[in-house]
């Protein structure tokens, strides 16, 4: 949205649509979508990619939420998490974030974590001794 606001970005973007190139792709791009059966090529490649992509972000934040589930077992790791928590300041940032909607994609990704019964009482076992220190 910022961007999107940004004088220099929205003088970039009036350039760019008055270019020759810019308005030969807006109409190769509408031929293709008016074709059926380019506009289902096209459809498949991108459901394609991202599902890859969908799938990268799962493994991604797999891999950084067990990397975080084994650094927790740290008693010096969990005495400094503790502490973060208690600083109003991180708590305000940890709530604004998790209203964005980026984040949001990435605790879904977590989901299948869950479904996992020793990650899930891993990690209900770091929320039980994160409380406990609160």
């Amino acid at each position: 949205k910022k961007m999107m606001d940004n004088p220099e970005f929205q003088s970039q973007m009036k350039k760019m649509e008055k270019s020759g190139e810019y308005k030969d792709a807006l109409k190769k791009t509408k031929e293709n979508l008016d074709d059926p059966d380019t506009a289902a090529q096209m459809e498949a490649k991108m459901e394609a990619m991202l599902k890859r992509g969908q799938d990268n972000l799962k493994k991604g934040a797999g891999t950084v939420m067990e990397q975080a589930l084994e650094d927790m077992g740290s008693p010096e790791m969990m005495a400094e998490a503790v502490q973060m928590m208690k600083d109003p300041d991180f708590a305000a940032q940890m709530q604004k974030m998790a209203k964005d909607p980026s984040f949001q994609n990435y605790i879904g990704a977590m989901k299948d974590m869950l479904e996992d019964p020793e990650k899930k009482e891993k990690i209900q076992n770091m929320a039980k001794v994160m409380q406990g220190k609160l």
